[in-house]
C-alpha cells in the first residue's frame, strides 16, 4: 500500500500530533509499505530529518503569533505534488486544519480516499484563547472531516463529539504506547534524590505549558507538606506557572530514555487541562507504573480507571486535584496497587497493534471505494 501522511506537525516538533504521525510512518515501513510524510517546515529550516522512518516532504511555514512552537503551513503546490508522485492508495490526514485541508483537497481532485484522524479539540481551544468562537471550530472541524472517507476519533468521548455534531462516517481509532521504552524499572534512586533531596513525594506533569492545559491547577498541590511538584515541558506559560507554582521544579522539554527514566521515578501523575482529545502522556504514565490523577472529561475517561489505576478529578477543580494528591500521598499501599494495575492495562496497547487497526481501517476505505466504482 502507498500511503501520503499529511500532518500539521512532524518532528522535531513535540506533541501528540507529531508523535502519532511519526510512530503511524515507522509502523507502516515495519510492515513493508510505502510511505512519505508532508508537514510544515520547521524554525530549524526544512532539512532532512534522521528520526524520520521514510521521506519527509517540508512545506514552507511561520510561527503561530503568540505561541511560536507551533507552526501553520503556507500555500503550497508541494502536498497535490507529493500526493501525486507518490501515486498514493491512501491519504492520512493528521490532526486536519490547514495543510490537512489542503491535502484533502488534493487527495479529492486526484481521487485518492482520504483518512482523517481528530486529534485536537478546538472547540475547547477557541474557549480557553478567544473566549468564543466554540461554535464556528466545530463548523469547521465538521466541514474538513466530511470531506473525508472515514475520520478516526481516538477515544470514546472524541467520537461522542463528533457525532453529536453531525460528523458522518467515524470509527475509534486509540493510540499506542512504547512499553519497552516506558516501564516501571527505570525508576531512578539518584534521580529521585535531586528532584526531592528531603524524600518528598514526587508529583510529576508532561506535557506543553499553554493555557488550555491549565497547569496552574497544581498549586495546591505545591502547598502540600511532603510533596514536591515536578514540571516537565516548555511553552509560552512556563514565566507564569513559575510563579504560581512556588517550590516547583521545572525541567523544561525532556525526550527519549531521559523522559522515560523521569516518569518512571514519580510516585504521582497528574494531568490537568480537561480537552484532550486522547491524553498520551497519562498512558505513559501508565505504562511506567505510576499511578494517575487526571480530569474526568475527553480521553481519560477511557484511560484511568478511577480507583484501580489511578483517580479521576473534576475539571477546572484544583482542589479536588489536591485532595487527590492527598490521598495518593497518604496511603503507598494503594500507590503500588493503582501503577500496577495501570501497567497491566496498557501492556497490549502496542504501536505495533495499535497501526495494525489502522491499516486495517485503510483496508475498509480502499474496499469501499472499490465498491462504489464498481456499482
Amino acid at each position: 500500500m502507498r500511503v501520503v501522511i499529511v500532518t500539521e506537525s512532524f518532528p522535531p516538533d513535540v506533541n501528540g500530533v507529531a508523535h502519532c504521525a511519526l510512530q503511524t510512518a515507522r509502523h507502516l515501513v515495519d510492515r513493508g509499505h510505502s510511505c512519505v510524510v508532508v508537514a510544515p517546515a520547521t524554525a530549524a529550516g526544512d532539512g532532512a530529518d534522521s528520526s524520520a522512518p521514510c521521506p519527509v516532504v517540508k512545506v514552507p511555514s511561520l510561527p503561530l503569533p503568540g505561541y511560536p512552537q507551533v507552526r501553520v503551513a503556507l500555500p503550497s503546490r508541494r502536498v497535490a505534488a507529493a500526493i501525486a508522485e507518490h501515486r498514493a492508495d491512501v491519504v492520512h490526514l493528521a490532526s486536519p486544519f490547514v495543510l490537512g485541508v489542503r491535502g484533502m483537497a488534493a487527495a479529492a481532485r486526484l481521487g485518492v480516499p482520504a483518512v482523517a484522524v481528530y486529534q485536537t479539540d478546538l472547540g475547547g481551544y477557541a474557549r480557553t484563547y478567544v473566549g468564543a468562537g466554540e461554535a464556528a471550530a466545530w463548523r469547521r472541524i465538521r466541514s474538513v472531516h466530511a470531506a473525508a472517507d472515514l475520520t478516526l476519533a481516538p477515544s470514546t468521548a472524541a467520537l461522542r463529539d463528533l457525532r453529536a455534531h453531525g460528523v458522518p462516517r467515524v470509527s475509534l481509532w486509540p493510540r499506542g504506547v512504547d512499553t519497552v521504552r516506558f516501564r516501571p524499572d527505570l525508576r531512578d534512586g539518584e534521580l529521585r534524590r535531586r528532584l526531592a533531596p528531603n524524600g518528598e513525594l514526587i508529583v510529576g506533569y508532561v506535557g506543553r505549558l499553554a493555557p488550555e492545559k491549565q497547569v496552574e491547577l497544581l498549586a495546591g498541590a505545591c502547598a502540600l507538606e511532603g510533596v514536591r511538584v515536578v514540571v516537565v515541558g516548555d511553552g509560552p506559560s512556563r514565566p507564569g506557572l513559575e510563579q504560581a507554582l512556588p517550590g516547583a521544579v521545572f525541567l523544561g522539554r525532556r525526550t527519549g530514555g531521559e523522559l522515560a527514566r523521569i516518569f518512571a521515578s514519580l510516585d504521582v501523575f497528574v494531568h490537568t487541562g480537561p480537552f484532550e482529545t486522547f491524553c498520551q502522556t497519562v498512558q505513559e504514565a501508565m505504562a511506567a507504573g505510576v499511578p494517575v490523577v487526571a480530569p474526568a472529561a475527553g480521553g481519560p475517561l477511557d484511560l484511568v480507571d478511577h480507583g484501580r489505576t489511578g483517580l479521576l478529578v473534576p475539571p477546572r477543580d484544583a482542589a479536588a486535584v489536591r485532595d487527590a494528591v492527598w490521598s495518593l500521598a497518604a496511603d503507598p499501599v494503594l500507590r503500588a496497587a493503582h501503577g500496577a494495575a495501570g501497567r497491566a492495562k496498557v501492556e497490549g496497547r502496542t504501536w505495533a497493534a495499535v497501526g495494525d487497526r489502522l491499516i486495517g481501517h485503510y483496508d475498509d476505505v480502499l474496499a469501499s471505494r472499490k465498491a462504489v466504482l464498481a456499482a
